[in-house]
């Protein structure tokens, strides 16, 4: 099926909302919250902008870590608890830290197909709550699978990345500190006003605005962080890398917590829907979807897929770099951005404008959702254009999505 959109067979974005993040840790402002009253407050904050829940033909949220209180298909569990008809089934889907954006091109895939009307789509993931590996999945604790899937630690392939390209420590801080700055001052002009969603609990307010934000962090600051995947390069992961790219003499562990993505809670949702049916029912159509790509690469350099998925969804729109006017790259750590900013030709300051997940964090099954949103809000200031949301996942894959304002 070709994932190009035909006149006829429209694609909208009406709403792009999501939850603040929260510090994915047993102190962070949303630890108290379940994953599912995450994803029950933006349900509600959907009604209360308009959205007849009836209307809906499926929800498809996007969760990596799926056991405990994110196990037996969330999506259905939120719907449920939120009241809404029973009618609308729920599907929790995982593609690795894609899953969101993923959730989001099978909901469009499907309106596009003439199956269904409105589909709300995104993902969510309390990684205070269900940390991250919890699953016991066989990709890393079955040795036999590890050996076999030639499992790495993402932040190594990050650092193997970097090395690659030959990135000094000082040009990934650098990322880093412009995310933070970006991402402040997004808040401090009140971009994320439309999207974000306060958490509450009970009448309770607990968090509205990005918890891990460092407006006052300096590159004196960055540089003092020490590395943070060495030891494990040191145990055997170099090993790896090198074995399996031998033109690698020297693997350069320049990645630190202030280069890498924050662990984080939240949760966001995208409305999908046909034009005329949403205008019907006085919902304002936002952004159209052009086209979508996934794909994968290599699982130990994995974190360079969002090159091909990127390209591969610009060939399908009929589109070239040169067409984009705003990029929300996933900042699965400073050097893979970088990379995939270089590859693709993008201007830097086109890209992730309001900040990234360095500073703010990247809620796994969340994030692609979160970008979706956040874009359709940049391109709405600069009173229209074309944009590109793209972001890896382990072990290769990638997916990629180009819209229209």
């Amino acid at each position: 099926m070709s994932t190009q959109v035909e006149r006829g067979h429209d694609v909208w974005i009406f709403e792009g909302l999501r939850t603040p993040r929260g510090r994915g840790r047993s102190e962070g402002a949303l630890a108290s919250v379940t994953p599912i009253e995450l994803v029950g407050g933006l349900l509600d904050a959907l009604v209360i902008r308009g959205l007849e829940p009836s209307e809906v033909d499926d929800v498809v949220l996007g969760c990596v870590t799926q056991v405990g209180e994110q196990g037996t298909n969330i999506a259905r569990m939120a719907l449920l608890m939120a009241g809404w008809p029973k009618s609308v089934p729920g599907m929790t889907v995982s593609r690795f830290c894609t899953s969101g954006l993923d959730a989001i091109t099978q909901g469009a895939a499907r309106i596009m197909a003439g199956m269904d009307r409105f589909i709300v789509a995104g993902g969510v993931e309390s990684m205070s709550r269900v940390p991250m590996f919890s699953d016991r999945g066989a990709w890393f604790s079955d040795p036999k699978v590890a050996r076999g899937t030639r499992f790495i630690h993402m932040g190594l392939s990050a650092d193997l990345v970097a090395t690659r390209d030959g990135r000094t420590r000082a040009e990934l801080d650098r990322w880093s500190l412009r995310s933070h700055q970006r991402a402040h001052s997004a808040w401090e002009a009140g971009h994320f006003a439309q999207s974000v969603v306060p958490v509450t609990q009970g009448h309770a307010p607990l968090l509205s605005r990005d918890e891990r934000i460092r407006p006052e962090l300096t590159m004196a600051d960055l540089a003092e962080r020490p590395s943070s995947f060495q030891a494990l390069g040191d145990e055997g992961g170099d090993a790896m890398l090198k074995a399996s790219y031998p033109e690698v003499t020297e693997v350069q562990h320049h990645h630190t917590s202030g280069s890498s993505p924050g662990i984080v809670d939240g949760a966001a949702l995208v409305l999908l829907g046909k034009r005329d049916l949403g205008e019907g029912m006085g919902l304002r159509p936002r952004a159209r979807v052009l086209a979508f790509a996934q794909a994968a690469v290599e699982p130990v350099i994995m974190l360079t897929g969002p090159v091909v998925a990127a390209q591969k969804a610009l060939d399908r729109a009929g589109l070239g770099s040169h067409d984009i006017d705003l990029w929300e790259i996933n900042e699965s750590f400073a050097g893979p951005t970088l990379h995939v900013m270089d590859a693709l030709g993008c201007a830097h300051e086109d890209v992730n404008v309001d900040g990234g997940a360095i500073a703010m964090g990247h809620p796994l099954g969340a994030s692609g959702a979160i970008l979706v949103g956040t874009l359709v809000d940049a391109l709405e200031r600069r009173g229209g254009g074309r944009g590109l949301v793209t972001m890896c996942g382990g072990a290769g894959v990638a997916v990629a999505m180009v819209i229209e304002v």
